[in-house]
């Protein structure tokens, strides 16, 4: 594991940027953690979805929040095909959109999803403050496609905000099964009007969540269209489950 460039401060948030290696595959990731960061800081895993990046706007501005406001940390990582994963940049959305979908297909990259995530957390760890503490998960989309196995996985995870996802797709009997043998609370984000996933495999998938602590939103509007006031709520349940 590597560190790579100089810190980036803003508003007492700390960001740096690392590359991790497993099994010969480079992870880029980034790492926030307040300016004073306290003895087990709780740490948050961001996952991002198939069009995005691990600094794509909506995970940077949810990073910088648990920062700012709960004095946690979190990082996040590329996907397979994504961010600094790429030898160069996709000509477009729906370009990096159908690449997704044809690696998607490669349901080995689960497993693989899960190492990464596993580097991840000890390249954080890396800081005698950071990756010790309460851990939690937060991924919807492509996020929760790799991020759902790893909190079924991952024992230290304490709670996860999953959605945007059903049992669907080439993993969506491994989603089901994974979430059935999850135990921590979940909140799980769904849009009615979901053009991309059918209503009935999101409402499946959450119903084979196996924690007795669980809540379900779901708001009118289009897959990519989940509004301000669930990001606001997911960090607060993130906080309310993290916290003592």
């Amino acid at each position: 594991m590597r560190w790579i460039g100089d810190q980036i401060v803003s508003r007492n948030v700390v960001e740096r940027r690392f590359e991790a290696i497993v099994s010969s595959r480079q992870i880029p990731g980034i790492l926030w953690t307040p300016s004073e960061v306290q003895p087990e800081t709780p740490l948050v895993l961001l996952g991002h979805g198939a069009w995005n990046h691990k600094r794509g706007d909506y995970v940077l501005s949810m990073a910088r929040r648990l920062v700012r406001h709960h004095g946690f940390a979190a990082v996040s990582i590329d996907g397979p095909i994504h961010g600094d994963r790429r030898d160069e940049p996709a000509e477009n959305e729906t370009a990096l959109f159908k690449e997704f979908n044809q690696s998607w297909k490669r349901v080995e990259l689960v497993e693989e999803m899960i190492e990464d995530w596993g580097a991840a957390l000890r390249a954080a760890g890396t800081l005698a403050e950071v990756g010790h503490g309460p851990l939690a998960y937060w991924g919807l989309s492509m996020g929760t496609i790799y991020g759902l196995p790893l909190v079924a996985a991952e024992r230290r995870i304490q709670t996860a905000v999953l959605g945007l996802m059903g049992t669907f797709g080439p993993t969506g009997e491994r989603l089901g099964k994974d979430a059935a043998a999850i135990e921590c609370p979940v909140l799980f984000l769904m849009q009615w009007d979901d053009e991309l996933i059918p209503r009935n495999r999101c409402l499946d998938l959450f119903d084979q969540i196996g924690s007795r602590k669980k809540e379900l939103h779901a708001r009118p509007g289009r897959h990519a269209e989940i509004s301000p006031e669930e990001f606001l709520y997911s960090e607060r349940f993130l906080a309310k489950n993290l916290l003592p």
